[in-house]
């Protein structure tokens, strides 16, 4: 119940702190309206890190469903605690939207573009091609198992599993800034999602809140942001172990 409690509170942090950043860029009359995208991207990293830092000694802090998975595929976490991480990472991504929603709360009726409220919970293309979108996000979440891998590997000298390696030293702030490289390098196609909790949990709650004038949620567009972190994380962790396993 610890890892699960960890996972959902790492997730929970993850998106406070990242759709927040989101939150303060686009909503109307913040103070960081129109501060741009390396402000999210940061903001995201800073995200990630401190997520990383707060839950990694209770549950690995994975806070991901294609960490998640891609972990259990190549033997480094067992599959009888895969529906539990899953449940518990979800849960988290919906109950950080309902809060960011509420720490913005003056600012949603101040706001008019309806495509804005909902980029504050989840992602959407610059341009919709579902082929091109797919493979933006695989290609995404592969470099960020890939990478987490790598981290991990080069850090084994400090002993324990790898759950205690990504939460030792500054490993949590390594991994923070290979999500800020991801966001640089490729998020400009798709808002680089790479987690479909982080997604789909907030995209949730966007449409059960009550919130004036939020348009859809974008539903035909809700699974390539699950669907491609998940092959793309199976990718990267089988690669890296076969390759240096």
């Amino acid at each position: 119940m610890q890892a699960y409690l960890g996972e959902f509170i790492g997730t929970m942090i993850l998106i406070i702190l990242g759709d927040g950043v989101v939150a303060g860029v686009l909503l109307r009359n913040s103070k960081a309206e129109n501060s741009g995208w390396i402000v999210i991207t940061f903001g995201w990293a800073m995200a990630v890190a401190i997520a990383v830092y707060c839950m990694a000694q209770f549950s690995g802090a994975q806070i991901n469903p294609a960490v998640t998975i891609s972990s259990a595929v190549t033997g480094n976490l067992d599959w009888a605690l895969v529906p539990g991480y899953l449940i518990a990472q979800f849960l988290g991504a919906f109950v950080g939207g309902v809060i960011v929603w509420l720490a913005y709360l003056p600012h949603w009726p101040e706001t008019d573009d309806a495509g804005l409220k909902l980029g504050v919970f989840c992602t959407a293309p610059a341009i919709y091609n579902t082929p091109a979108n797919l493979i933006t996000e695989i290609i995404g979440t592969f470099m960020l198992v890939f990478g987490i891998s790598g981290i991990v590997a080069n850090s084994g000298a400090v002993g324990g599993t790898a759950s205690a390696v990504i939460g030792s030293g500054l490993n949590p702030l390594l991994v923070g800034l290979l999500v800020l490289g991801i966001g640089l390098s490729l998020g400009g196609p798709t808002g680089y999602a790479i987690n479909p909790a982080r997604d789909l949990g907030p995209r949730i709650a966007h449409a059960v809140l009550p919130i004036a004038g939020k348009g859809g949620s974008d539903w035909g567009y809700s699974w390539i942001p699950v669907v491609g972190p998940i092959i793309g994380g199976i990718i990267g962790a089988v690669l890296f172990a076969l390759l240096f396993g």
